[in-house]
């Protein structure tokens, strides 16, 4: 059996494991990257990628409801078949340009299941590939459950967005999470009869607030979407080309399913015990703060270690492994600030603390609001629904924490990060010149509500 050498092995190309390999390899490292299935991971072809591109359809048709009113006069209808075609050629031509940095950067690639034999060394195909260390990125599988496994027509987001769709307009949708709560808007929007069938109320377990999280389940009911909660499948019989869900409070008759009933880190059959990791209770890979595995050469990042399971996690966990790969010894760097985002009626973005959290620390903290309701340029767009909220420490006028609701929530989200050294990040919204007319001026109205109570500079 063959066998090659590097510094670095990244086993799954995903969002984590791509970064990674990119950062590894411009530090002048020799790196390989291995992946079993497509290119780009689970984020690219069947994750945030096309279902980013999907709800910017969705966004477009809903806001034709108000074209009236902006003096454009005609209408829109949705075409399921074309948005699918649309996204898989936004997939491609994003995955041919990963796949180009890749080859310039000198980074090798190996198609294939890794499988540990020692601690520093895997088995790839016929090939032994030896590294100095490896990054663990191999992401996870949507679970599925047992009475729903035998119907050709429930999907998972995989075959969602690899596969065209099956054919028939009512379709049932599982799940209380990020998927429920986006994929309710998205193909409601698209022209289907959604029946969103969930167990307890959406969101239930995310850390936006209660506010946020009822003015999302407003905005919903404004399209006519709401979930039928506490019910579940409790069976499914597929005949005459459509699906007959028995659930525990009744029976429905669709045309398919949508599941989106949570995931499961891919961590079985990499042979990491002959490398000495260890795995969590739920089958996670255990690491510290540095990202680091019970085996000091081995690190892991994204779904397989961390139960947000987020792409944004997943990239900033890279970042961190990376740093403690090629800076050894030296203490982790502080934990990065990852944004949350839930694309649906309404989008929701939040990132730092929470005030259930902070209040669980017993940590006195300030708020600082402002809605979109009298912002001109949200006046301009005909959207005027969502707010910044700000939470600040009481005491030094540090932000701690940052939600906000509203059309482009998920950019506006990165004006609340870190400050430079010595400067409060209040201080520095305050100071900052915005353009105007501008969303982003609610974070600037936000933050100078309260500069004066820790008299911060804001010349």
């Amino acid at each position: 059996m063959s066998a090659s050498s590097f510094d670095l092995v990244v086993i799954g190309s995903g969002p984590g494991g791509y970064r990674a390999a990119v950062l590894a390899a411009t530090r002048g490292l020799s790196v390989a990257i291995v992946e079993k299935d497509a290119w780009g991971g689970a984020c690219l072809n069947r994750g945030c990628v096309p279902k980013k591109a999907w709800y910017q359809t969705a966004r477009l048709l809903r806001s034709a409801q108000r074209f009236a009113g902006r003096g454009v006069a005609g209408s829109l209808r949705p075409d399921l078949a074309g948005a699918w075609r649309q996204q898989r050629e936004i997939v491609q031509a994003v995955r041919a340009s990963y796949l180009d940095y890749l080859e310039r950067l000198g980074v090798a690639r190996r198609t294939g299941s890794a499988r540990f034999v020692a601690a520093d060394r895997i088995e790839v195909g016929g090939e032994t590939l030896v590294a100095g260390h490896f990054v663990l990125a191999s992401g996870s599988r949507p679970f599925l459950p047992p009475a729903l496994r035998t119907a050709s027509r429930v999907l998972t987001t995989d075959e969602l967005f690899e596969k065209p769709l099956p054919s028939g307009r009512r379709v049932a949708l599982l799940g209380s999470g990020a998927v429920g709560v986006e994929m309710a808007f998205i193909l409601s929007a698209l022209g289907l009869e959604v029946v969103w069938l969930t167990g307890r109320e959406p969101l239930s377990g995310a850390r936006f607030s209660e506010p946020g999280k009822k003015r999302l389940r407003q905005a919903l009911a404004v399209h006519g979407i709401a979930p039928r909660t506490r019910s579940r499948p409790v069976g499914c019989l597929e005949h005459g080309g459509a699906l007959e869900l028995r659930l525990s409070d009744g029976v429905e008759h669709v045309d398919w399913l949508l599941a989106g009933t949570g995931r499961i880190p891919n961590t079985d059959g990499m042979g990491l015990e002959s490398a000495g990791v260890a795995l969590t209770d739920e089958g996670f890979v255990r690491v510290d703060d540095a990202q680091r595995t019970s085996n000091a050469r081995i690190f892991a990042i994204g779904d397989c270690a961390n139960p947000a399971m987020t792409a944004n996690h997943a990239l900033a966990e890279a970042s961190v492994a990376v740093a403690g790969l090629t800076r050894p010894g030296t203490a982790p760097a502080p934990r990065p600030w990852v944004p949350e985002v839930i694309y649906s009626a309404l989008e929701l973005a939040r990132i730092g603390q929470t005030e259930d959290e902070l209040e669980e620390a017993g940590r006195e903290y300030a708020v600082g609001f402002s809605a979109f309701a009298a912002n001109p340029a949200a006046l301009g767009e005909g959207d005027t629904e969502g707010y910044v909220r700000l939470l600040v420490d009481s005491e030094s006028g540090a932000l701690l924490g940052c939600e906000i609701a509203g059309a482009h929530a998920g950019e506006l989200v990165h004006l609340a990060r870190p400050g430079a050294s010595g400067e409060t990040l209040l201080a520095r919204l305050a100071r900052e010149r915005f353009n105007h007319p501008s969303r982003a001026e609610e974070l600037l109205n936000a933050a100078e509500g309260m500069v004066g109570r820790w008299a911060l500079d804001t010349e």
